[in-house]
């Protein structure tokens, strides 16, 4: 069995549609089809099914795709390594990452990984802490930046402590505080980061037991940041996000050590590929240099 079916099927399935799966991998939509016909011939029974809706997996299509997953990978590690005996570096590195990584670290990162390693591709999906977490394990992704603690499936690097600070308008009554604790917060109107986009202020306010009046729950920080500055409400978001905020909001200290712990996780650091592990070098030795 030819491990380009292998790699039509996954990519059909991450793309979600034939057409732009035959964009990726530079076949004709019919090419495709005659792969993924061909597959189903050769195990006996249905692995997609095509609909109005678009393309999704059968039960049976669902039990084959992580092993589809492994023998690519197991296939892009092999060819890595052949690469890496003649002295040659190669590969494709897929990364998970969020926001604020994507803003502060990835430029200058990428910049050094392609300054050093040319020849290898790195590719960048984008999400939230949770749908990072669910990547890593699926396969879809060599790596992924997390907030620690993470699943305990997964081995993780601790990178850095991300302070957290309260945001605060002008007419707030905080405003001027050198230094707030959480608990003084108990019965202000929150803007809450959804779960699973932010964990962290979840985990402090457990700590403290507080249940605030929360008024909205929003996924993009720069959205929490702009409800912030009109009014609408007090937050709390880690340091790293509080770049160019606007002159009528304040980040405050809040007492204690309260931080989001970020890092990289990888179901295992020791089986990544040649050019994963250049990458992941790469990322400590930067991080650790900007302090």
């Amino acid at each position: 069995m030819s491990l380009s079916k292998y790699e039509v099927f996954v990519t059909v399935i991450e793309s979600g549609s034939l057409t732009r799966a035959g964009e990726i991998l530079g076949l004709t939509q019919s090419a495709i089809s005659h792969a993924l016909a061909s597959l189903e011939r050769e195990f006996g029974f249905s692995i997609l099914t095509r609909g109005r809706s678009g393309i999704s997996l059968t039960s049976n299509g669902e039990r084959l795709l992580p092993y589809m997953r492994e023998m690519l990978r197991a296939q892009e590690r092999m060819k890595q390594e052949v690469h890496a005996i003649n002295g040659m570096e190669v590969g494709t590195v897929r990364i998970g990452t969020f926001t604020s990584v994507s803003t502060q670290w990835l430029p200058g990162i990428l910049k050094r990984f392609q300054d050093q390693y040319p020849a290898i591709e790195v590719k960048l999906l984008e999400g939230y802490y949770d749908g990072i977490e669910s990547w890593i394990q699926a396969g879809e992704v060599d790596m992924g930046f997390v907030s620690l603690p993470t699943t305990e499936e997964l081995e993780s690097i601790p990178l850095k402590k991300d302070q957290l600070y309260l945001l605060v308008t002008k007419e707030h009554p905080l405003y001027e505080e050198e230094r707030v604790h959480v608990s003084r917060l108990a019965e202000e109107t929150f803007i809450m980061p959804k779960a699973g986009c932010d964990n962290d202020i979840q985990r402090l306010l457990a700590m403290y037991k507080l249940q605030p009046r929360v008024k909205y729950e929003v996924g993009d920080d720069h959205a929490i940041i702009a409800m912030v500055q009109n009014g609408l409400g007090i937050s709390i978001l880690p340091e790293m996000i509080l770049f160019r905020l606007p002159p009528n909001i304040r980040m405050i200290p809040l007492e204690g050590e309260h931080y989001r712990s970020l890092g990289v996780a990888a179901t295992s650091f020791e089986k990544q590929s040649p050019a994963a592990k250049r990458f992941l070098q790469v990322v400590t030795e930067w991080v650790r240099e900007q302090g």
